[in-house]
């Protein structure tokens, strides 16, 4: 069994000080891995960067989203204004408030709008955590069931509609479940069936049945909606826009990223094992610019390929970058 590889390095002045290593996978359509890095068989929990399968259940039911709902119901939102105004838009659409919630309480993200809340004495509500989007998705697929409002627990019919909709896109039966941050049941999978789940977002066309045209629809809202996935300053926002919204992207906690290519019909997916996000993202792109859609001459792929290390004051002390060899 292959130990993690090193993926990312961070020098300072003439030393490395830091090495995150990790595990990756690159699957084709068929499934297949067509190219991989450290152990592709290690078990994680995915966290975040499964919320399009979280919302495949629900899409391929057929309920009637406009694409930002759909992206919303993929995001990782930083809790700007716009964000919290779309939640409570569809909140209010379903005749449901704040208190429907089960993700609970997060300060925004957003800079902008964590300091204005400040100094107007506004506390923050469900609707201000990064994954109120996923979770107005419940809701509403929770409605469209016509079951119980405990919609997180992990026998309730939401979760076990995700469950069997991962297995079967990842090939694997899940071990075992934890629960992320936002309270939902996470279920691990092996970085190859990560991979294998993008792979077939990627491959997925609309007309080719319920689940094909649901997983292209999520697919192609986040394409066009790389702002509401994330937001400013979100690493899986700004590969997308780099790309041109051909390729989308994806974060979850704990150092995992993971990307669909439709026009390669490829699938990728990273897991930094010390859990370094910033680690992950450059992995990332390092794997996207090395499969040739993303520009290396972008700016955003300068910065990502080879960032600087700035002091506070605003003097760069260092850099960190692709560790030799990876990912050729």
């Amino acid at each position: 069994m292959p130990g993690p590889q090193p993926m990312v390095e961070l020098w300072r002045g003439p030393l490395c000080e830091s090495v995150h290593a990790g595990h990756a996978v690159v699957c084709d359509a068929r499934g297949q891995v067509v190219r991989a890095w450290g152990d592709a068989d290690a078990v994680i929990f995915p966290r975040s960067s499964v919320k399009m399968i979280q919302a495949l259940p629900m899409v391929e039911a057929g309920l009637p989203l406009s694409t930002d709902r759909l992206a919303l119901a993929c995001s990782s939102h930083r809790g700007a204004a716009k964000h919290v105004a779309k939640v409570q838009a569809w909140l209010d659409a379903l005749e449901l408030g704040d208190g429907d919630l089960l993700c609970g309480t997060e300060a925004s993200r957003d800079r902008e709008t964590r300091h204005r809340m400040i100094r107007d004495g506004v506390a923050p509500r469900q609707v201000h955590n990064q994954c109120s989007g996923k979770h107005v998705g419940f809701l509403a697929y929770t409605q469209h069931l016509k079951a119980g409002r405990d919609y997180v627990q992990p026998d309730h019919p939401v979760q076990r509609a995700i469950h069997a909709a991962q297995d079967e896109l990842t090939g694997i039966d899940s071990p075992a479940f934890g629960f992320d941050g936002c309270a939902a049941p996470n279920f691990a999978t092996t970085v190859t069936g990560l991979g294998r789940a993008m792979a077939a977002f990627a491959a997925a066309r609309d007309g080719q049945g319920a689940r094909g045209t649901a997983m292209a629809a999520l697919r192609d809202a986040m394409c066009l909606h790389p702002d509401l996935v994330g937001g400013e300053a979100d690493p899986a926002t700004d590969l997308m826009r780099a790309m041109d919204g051909r390729v989308a992207a994806k974060s979850g906690a704990e150092g995992v990223f993971v990307a669909i290519l439709p026009e390669k019909r490829l699938g990728v997916a990273v897991k930094i094992v010390d859990g370094a996000d910033r680690a992950a993202a450059q992995a990332v792109a390092a794997i996207l610019a090395e499969l040739g859609v993303l520009d290396r001459a972008h700016p955003t792929a300068q910065t990502m390929l080879d960032t600087p290390i700035v002091n506070r004051a605003g003097a760069q002390v260092g850099r960190m970058r692709p560790a030799p060899g990876f990912p050729s």
